[in-house]
């Protein structure tokens, strides 16, 4: 078992170096076998601290790639982009401000990624 504590702060973390591969969120906090909680076959090769944001948060989603097909404007956190606004798909994004969090299935579950304006 492998084990990691959060002293302070948000991170994510990488399975592979220079920030590419899988992304895990951590908080703050104690992860007695976060590998098997993850669900994640590598360790961790690289992390990084995600600053503070008290700002606004603000961006677009697209239906397709490139920004183009419907477009919607989120503010705040959605748990279904499909229940909200009958999106099967969203190919591109455009982040305004703030940071957000992406997950490959609703209600915050599956592979996650990280984007920041």
């Amino acid at each position: 078992r492998v084990s990691c504590r959060v002293e302070s702060g948000c991170w994510m973390m990488y399975d592979r170096p220079n920030y590419m591969g899988n992304q895990y969120f951590f908080r703050k906090g104690e992860y007695a076998d976060y590998m098997s909680m993850f669900g994640m076959n590598e360790c961790i090769r690289s992390c990084r601290m995600i600053p503070m944001y008290r700002g606004s948060y603000r961006m677009r989603i697209y239906e397709r790639e490139n920004f183009m097909g419907q477009m919607y404007e989120l503010t705040d956190d959605c748990d279904s982009i499909m229940d909200r606004y009958r999106m099967s798909h969203c190919q591109s994004c455009h982040i305004m401000d703030g940071h957000w969090l992406f997950y490959e299935q609703p209600h915050y579950r599956g592979r996650m990624w990280h984007f920041r304006g």
